[in-house]
């Protein structure tokens, strides 16, 4: 790690030896898109703390490092052989693995072919699909706002393209596993992530993330989500990355009317962990679900920021997050319900819980509501505080040790959001990823 790196000035030089890697690609419509990205990038820099959105959240960690970015390193081969320990045990789905963000046609399992649609290679989709693709790629998350979209859109080489014709229901999930790393040098990971989900179709997309390398590691993420008139998407989000490894990502959702998406955003993993998770309402009727659990320890930090942009009538939302904070660690939990003036009859709710178990662990919750309309039901709250130590006077009068009844307790506190999970084989697989960190 080379303390003098300029990462911004670097990443701006690297663009163009990542175009050269990208061929005839930078004769495609969405390479302008990428040029106007890199632009974007360079006039917003990276964020400082003076930004309101990142006041509690510092990345000087991050911007020392001297990350390569696609094309400019060489990927690394992941045998078969080793993919089953990045598996979730018991799920059938159709798998999808991005290497460094990199499309990996021999790891990927795909059971289900959809007619008139779509499931694989972003970078092959830009082929086959490219008028479809046109109105969606850089147009649902806004690149121009963000530096971290924007880098992503810039070097965004490949990631994953779902496309759901009317009526589709998918009969297994889509598992991504984002495997980010490498022995040999600093990497950052870019992949894009689309959803189209067309009308009255239904789908379960989980996205896992795990540290494969020893050097130091950036996974730097984009999802985006439309969903069509009575669509349903599911998505799932997991971290698992090493304590050598950032990860920073984007989820941005479309939602048209009578739509629904129910999202779960669970955090355990990684030096710093930033998610962003933003639903704009469109169309009338639809419903968006948020859940999300964080432990952070030793010197982690998770940030999560969510936004229910409420801009027409009749819509619901509901959030709630839970998170536990030890050691030195940190946590940020800022969450916004913004309801436009034509948004009446909206109900909106949100809900952060933390639990503290260090005298040096620090949280900064922000629960905000902006309402423009005179018809609406909202609410928000936030509580930190401590284990209760009457439940745990109770657990220890019944002979359960101390370390013991601590783990029952705080394993209790954030299973009332994986106690929601549909899915039996992940949330059964959730449950002894949660004993074991736990523990």
């Amino acid at each position: 790690m080379k303390n003098n790196i300029d990462l911004k000035e670097k990443l701006l030089n690297d663009f163009s030896g990542f175009e050269k890697s990208l061929n005839g690609e930078v004769n495609t419509g969405f390479h302008e898109t990428r040029k106007d990205a890199i632009k974007a990038f360079n006039e917003l820099g990276f964020p400082t703390r003076k930004i309101e959105e990142w006041r509690f959240t510092h990345i000087n960690q991050l911007v020392k490092n001297s990350f390569l970015p696609a094309g400019l390193f060489e990927n690394i081969k992941i045998p078969k052989t080793n993919l089953k320990k990045y598996l979730i045990p018991k799920l059938e789905a159709n798998l999808v693995v991005l290497v460094n963000g990199i499309y990996d046609k021999e790891l990927s399992d795909i059971k289900e072919n959809i007619s008139n649609g779509f499931i694989g290679s972003l970078k092959d989709a830009l082929k086959s699909h490219s008028d479809e693709l046109s109105g969606l790629i850089g147009k649902i998350a806004d690149y121009k706002k963000d530096a971290f979209t924007a880098l992503n859109t810039a070097f965004g080489g490949d990631g994953v393209y779902i496309s759901l014709p009317e009526n589709a229901n998918l009969k297994y999930p889509v598992l991504i596993l984002h495997l980010t790393g490498s022995d040999k040098d600093e990497i950052i990971s870019q992949p894009r992530v689309i959803i189209n989900a067309g009308k009255f179709s239904s789908s379960v997309v989980i996205e896992v993330s795990y540290t494969t390398g020893k050097k130091v590691s950036f996974l730097n993420s984009v999802t985006e989500i439309m969903l069509e008139e009575n669509s349903k998407v599911t998505h799932y989000k997991i971290q698992n990355d090493s304590e050598k490894s950032f990860n920073i990502g984007t989820t941005q959702v479309i939602q048209n009317a009578n739509s629904s998406i129910e999202s779960y955003v669970i955090s355990w993993g990684g030096e710093l962990i930033r998610n962003n998770f933003n639903t704009f309402f469109k169309g009338k009727d639809s419903e968006c679900y948020m859940n999300g659990i964080y432990l952070s320890k030793r010197n982690q930090l998770i940030d999560n920021h969510t936004l229910a942009d409420h801009a027409v009538p009749n819509c619901y939302s509901n959030e709630l997050y839970k998170g536990i904070i030890d050691d030195n660690a940190g946590a940020v939990f800022n969450g916004k319900i913004l309801v436009r003036q034509d948004a009446q009859k909206t109900n909106a709710y949100q809900s952060n819980k933390n639990i503290i178990l260090s005298e040096k662990a620090d949280i900064n919750s922000i629960p905000q509501l902006e309402i423009f309309a005179d018809d609406v039901k909202c609410s928000h709250g936030a509580t930190t505080g401590q284990l209760n130590p009457d439940e745990l006077f109770y657990l220890r009068s019944r002979g359960i040790e101390t370390e013991k009844a601590k783990t029952i307790l705080l394993y209790a506190f954030l299973e009332e959001v994986i106690m929601n999970i549909k899915l039996a084989p992940l949330k059964e697989y959730l449950e002894k990823m949660l004993e074991k960190k736990l523990n």
